[in-house]
């Protein structure tokens, strides 16, 4: 099973090329994926000046790719699933070379450019359809507190 999914944030712009033979859109970005350290090891690992996060390169395609060119830049959040791909070349020296990457099929994005200020920035974006659920009136009418001792386990 090849299967990724990363939260991060990008550590650059993400930049948008097209392939030469068909004209289709590729965008190519970096994530800054936190390790998940406790606070004592993420310490520890600063005090040595050890990374604690994982940074890998993204490849989409597609409309997928335009989006993220337009919508995204350096430092906001984004969520990635897709497969890890490695692919080999032969560099200027005749060296033989790796890339692991991972190949995109869907990009979440978490936080994006505001489109309409003045000023760059960025807006959070909730999986809620915008609605704010914070204003909602509660109504726990007809429900009565759980009462563990009748779980026999």
């Amino acid at each position: 099973m090849n299967s990724v999914i990363l939260i991060g944030r990008l550590t650059k712009t993400p930049e948008l090329r097209y392939t030469t033979n068909q004209n289709i859109p590729v965008c190519t970005f970096a994530l800054a994926v936190d390790k998940g350290l406790s606070k004592d090891k993420k310490q520890e690992m600063e005090s040595k000046g050890q990374p604690t996060a994982d940074f890998p390169n993204v490849v989409c395609f597609g409309k997928t790719a335009q989006n993220v060119a337009t919508y995204l830049e350096k430092g906001l959040l984004v969520a990635v699933r897709g497969r890890i791909q490695t692919r080999t070349y032969d560099d200027a020296q005749g060296q033989k070379r790796y890339i692991t990457e991972v190949l995109a099929d869907q990009v979440e994005f978490i936080q994006w450019k505001d489109r309409d200020a003045q000023q760059g920035g960025y807006q959070g974006h909730n999986d809620f359809g915008g609605d704010n659920y914070d204003n909602y009136e509660s109504d726990f009418s007809g429900f009565e507190p759980r009462h563990d001792d009748n779980i026999p386990f």
